[in-house]
């Protein structure tokens, strides 16, 4: 009897644990959205179905929906700049291993940017056509976009802050001007 109340006391302290647990423990992060007709980019105004290549997402903690981004460079630029919130809880950016079309990405392509590898210094362009930071789950895909387009891949933590910022054109990283003479578009 004594050890049948001794495995109930230490159950229900297990269970006790586990809801504490659940109580104190961080909150679920935000699941990110697809991109909507209405979705507008932070830094340019613009309706995000009309740039070609990958997007950005980042939720604040004071906000219900993400702030969206044009571009993954832009993205990397809203946590740059000092102006900008700090309060983020979660950003997302388009999977090009996943994505179907340059042009248009499409749905179900999004990756937590925090894991993400990333081609930089290529010659694929961005939607406001800036140099662009283009992200893979994989690192292999990273690497083989690498062969086909050039580049280096690097880890989200990796991506300079002169290559977002330093590009001629605005504070949000937008490039002036054409691609370089020679730059193609696979």
């Amino acid at each position: 009897m004594r050890t049948a109340r001794k495995r109930c006391g230490l159950a229900i302290a297990a269970v006790s644990l586990v809801s504490c647990g659940q109580k104190l423990g961080a909150p679920a992060l935000p699941k990110p959205l697809e991109i909507a007709a209405d979705s507008v980019g932070h830094f340019c105004g613009m309706l995000l179905f009309e740039h070609p290549g990958p997007k950005g997402q980042i939720f604040l903690s004071d906000r219900t929906d993400p702030v969206w981004f044009a571009s993954v460079s832009e993205t990397f630029a809203f946590t740059m700049l000092e102006e900008e919130p700090k309060n983020i809880v979660a950003i997302y950016v388009t999977d090009m291993g996943r994505a179907t079309d340059w042009q248009k990405p499409g749905p179900g392509t999004w990756v937590d940017a925090t894991k993400a590898f990333y081609v930089i210094g290529g010659r694929r362009r961005g939607g406001m056509g800036e140099d662009e930071a283009v992200p893979f789950a994989d690192a292999a895909l990273a690497r083989q976009f690498v062969l086909e387009g050039g580049g280096r891949v690097v880890a989200f933590n990796a991506v300079p802050k002169d290559y977002i910022l330093s590009h001629s054109g605005d504070a949000a990283g937008r490039r002036a001007g054409p691609d370089p003479p020679g730059a193609k578009q696979p």
